[in-house]
């Protein structure tokens, strides 16, 4: 069985977000492997153990994203392969290249994780689905190939539904798969003689996509006001002044 799973490299959670000239900046941050895609790399050694074959990682992304493929091969990962990216990527076009960097792999399955935390989105791995024409499952909390078909328990707010679908097929990892290992420091070693990859956006020029959105600018959000206590009066009064600072200095009615 060969397993394909999806990485993004992501600021550490506890890092503090600075918006400086309409952009995200990035220098001197901690950089992870996003933590959701942890449990889907989990998952996919535990399926190779279990049902034996190789894993691959994969990532888009800058250079340094190479870190993040050099941690999942420290976890296990047999191979690895970083697609560069572009400087106008969107969701769209990642998973344009994604699906086209895979495609000659013919992997069995696909993991991916439920979001990417740094942005909260999680449609690139669905979309890279959807282009390879093979069905998903999304938010899985239990993950079980039985024969020719996956099984999986998603998690639909409170409780969960179980599917079935046939292989190859794509599952993104919710919070409560698993509990993903720590490289160990054989693994690591092991890590930097692993084969890493690089496919160029040209190579994959036959399949690309373009953008599909753009990004204008982002605003860091505006220091909290102190707040107003309004005393006196009647409830009538009360409420016509809560109206008046609403539509007047709040500026929402």
């Amino acid at each position: 069985m060969h397993i394909v799973v999806l990485i993004k490299q992501t600021f550490d959670t506890e890092e503090k977000i600075v918006v400086q000239g309409g952009r995200v900046a990035a220098d001197g941050v901690k950089l992870i492997v996003n933590p959701y895609d942890e449990y889907a790399l989990e998952e996919a050694l535990r399926l190779r153990e279990k049902h034996g074959g190789t894993v691959t990682a994969v990532a888009c992304g800058p250079e340094q994203s190479a870190e993040a493929l050099r941690t999942a091969l420290a976890m296990g990962a047999d191979e690895a392969v970083r697609i560069e990216p572009s400087p106008d990527d969107d969701s769209a076009s990642v998973a344009a290249a994604i699906a086209a960097a895979i495609r000659p792999l013919k992997a069995d399955l696909l993991l991916a994780g439920l979001f990417a935390v740094d942005t909260g989105a999680g449609s690139v791995a669905l979309q890279t689905a959807e282009r390879l024409g093979i069905p998903h499952v999304s938010a899985a909390v239990r993950v079980e190939i039985n024969g020719s078909n996956l099984v999986a328990d998603r998690d639909i707010e409170g409780d969960t539904a179980t599917v079935e679908v046939p292989i190859p097929a794509l599952v993104t990892a919710q919070q409560g798969l698993n509990e993903p290992r720590y490289p160990s420091l054989p693994g690591i070693m092991k890590a930097k003689r692993k084969p890493l990859r690089v496919v160029s956006r040209s190579d994959l020029a036959a399949d690309a996509a373009a953008p599909a959105t753009s990004q204008v600018s982002i605003e860091a959000v505006p220091p909290r006001s102190a707040g107003k206590r309004l005393n006196g009066g009647t409830p009538a009064e009360l409420a016509a002044e809560l109206a008046r600072l609403l539509r007047e200095e709040a500026k929402v009615l």
